[in-house]
């Protein structure tokens, strides 16, 4: 069984909040009669008996948010579901990572993002949603750890890379033949991987990102099982006729589909 979260939380978000509002829009655009709900597998991930949708949490706020969406995702995994969360602000992952976590113990990790998240802190904040992977190292949680699309590496963000031996694989150097992932895998899928002019719904805009091709290319290609993902960091306030919100309802589509082929 695959279960859809919508999290509806941006309290971590360092420059604009909006993220929050994400997941029913995520939705609209998944059920637009502008296009379908068949994934590229010509699966109906719309109309499918193991894909159930259980709506949004109602989140509280720090530390009252993470254990909620902990206890969610692990009373899903203890279920033997996977989940495909709808964020929300990147800070989501790491709650959800600790609850997956709790059934499956370390986690093979494998990031679309255009920055790392590996600060110690930022602004101030420990569980900023640009520290939430330095918090699941910290707790041991991560097995392997695979970043594709950065381009914004500094010096901190490097020593944290070499710290945790983490593997990237930067947008200038990008091609699907370097993208070599140990399985079972949780994906997290940051908008802000792609080219902006794609995703104008996003906070952070980073010129030079990858295709929407280039990763659903990668998604297909995966040779190992799928236990979860999430699709974080869309911003409605920002986006354009909700071009950004149709991108995102595409990764639902293949996610789902790839998710459901070891089920």
């Amino acid at each position: 069984m695959i279960s859809i979260i919508g999290m509806p939380y941006d309290d971590e978000s360092s420059f604009l909040k909006g993220a929050s509002h994400a997941p029913p829009i995520i939705r609209n655009a998944f059920k637009s009669d502008s296009s379908n709900t068949y994934a590229e597998s010509e699966i109906d991930v719309g109309e499918h008996p193991e894909i159930r949708d259980l709506g949004d949490l109602d989140l509280g706020s720090g530390q009252n948010a993470r254990d909620q969406i902990e206890a969610a995702i692990r009373n899903q995994a203890m279920e033997g579901a996977k989940v495909l969360s709808l964020g929300g602000d990147h800070s989501i992952t790491y709650p959800i990572l600790k609850g997956y976590a709790s059934k499956h113990g370390k986690i093979n990790v494998l990031q679309f993002d255009a920055h790392s998240d590996l600060y110690e802190e930022f602004d101030g904040k420990r569980y900023s949603h640009a520290c939430q992977f330095t918090r699941a190292h910290e707790d041991g949680i991560v097995n392997s750890h695979l970043q594709v699309g950065v381009r914004t590496i500094n010096e901190q963000q490097r020593k944290q890379i070499d710290k945790y031996d983490v593997q990237v694989v930067n947008a200038k150097d990008f091609s699907e033949t370097l993208i070599e992932v140990d399985g079972p895998v949780y994906i997290t899928l940051d908008l802000d991987v792609f080219e902006p002019g794609l995703v104008p719904g996003i906070s952070h805009y980073e010129p030079g990102g990858l295709t929407v091709r280039d990763v659903v290319n990668v998604i297909q290609d995966l040779e190992v099982p799928v236990i979860g993902a999430d699709i974080v960091e869309y911003n409605p306030k920002r986006d354009i006729n909700e071009i950004t919100a149709m991108v995102a309802a595409k990764f639902m589509k293949e996610l789902l589909s790839k998710m459901l082929s070891d089920i």
